[in-house]
């Protein structure tokens, strides 16, 4: 692990933009997004470097930081894989079959909640909310929601995922349009 951290170039001139939409005084409001694109340079995860240095760019206690970035469960501590995979635990998710969604995970690719593969790939966690409830279970596969899972579907998921390439196609792996009925549309259907 690293001990130190700066911001690339690029990422530099992003977070020049993103303190500029505070106003002046108010600029450790930009705490989260910061922390999200250093996690983001960093590969996943958030050193306490990369805290220290934002602390230091927004003028904040570094105290400050550490309590946002251990808060949140968006931030990652440690290193994880370069395909977080998070598994929505919370009352509908579960009631539809969360639970053979962390096996299929656990059985295909060898691994328990909070481990990475050896070969780095893939971290797996449980979460409450994601927030498609009606699509449920979801998982959250970095910043892309799968919906409408079952373990079939997961593990088909996590082979293309494995392959690498191109990435399955986020949202309801049913073919659902938005957060339509199972069946479809009921209401309003008509020209009227």
């Amino acid at each position: 692990m690293s001990e130190t951290f700066a911001f690339t170039p690029d990422n530099q001139a992003l977070s020049d933009r993103i303190i500029a939409k505070y106003p002046p005084g108010r600029q450790a409001s930009a705490v989260l997004p910061l922390l999200d694109l250093a996690q983001r340079q960093v590969g996943g995860w958030l050193p306490r470097a990369a805290m220290d240095y934002v602390a230091r760019i927004l003028d904040m206690a570094p105290i400050r930081v550490y309590e946002i970035g251990t808060f949140y469960t968006m931030f990652n501590l440690k290193p994880v894989g370069r395909h977080l995979i998070q598994v929505c635990r919370t009352t509908p998710c579960w009631l539809r079959g969360a639970d053979q969604l962390t096996e299929t995970c656990r059985r295909k690719l060898g691994i328990g909640l909070k481990e990475t593969t050896d070969d780095g790939k893939f971290t797996v966690v449980e979460v409450e909310c994601l927030g498609a409830c009606v699509n449920a279970p979801v998982v959250q596969i970095n910043d892309d929601f799968y919906e409408d899972l079952d373990p079939a579907k997961l593990e088909k998921l996590l082979t293309a995922l494995a392959r690498g390439g191109e990435a399955p196609k986020p949202g309801s792996q049913t073919g659902r349009q938005g957060s339509a009925p199972v069946g479809g549309p009921t209401t309003l259907t008509g020209d009227k």
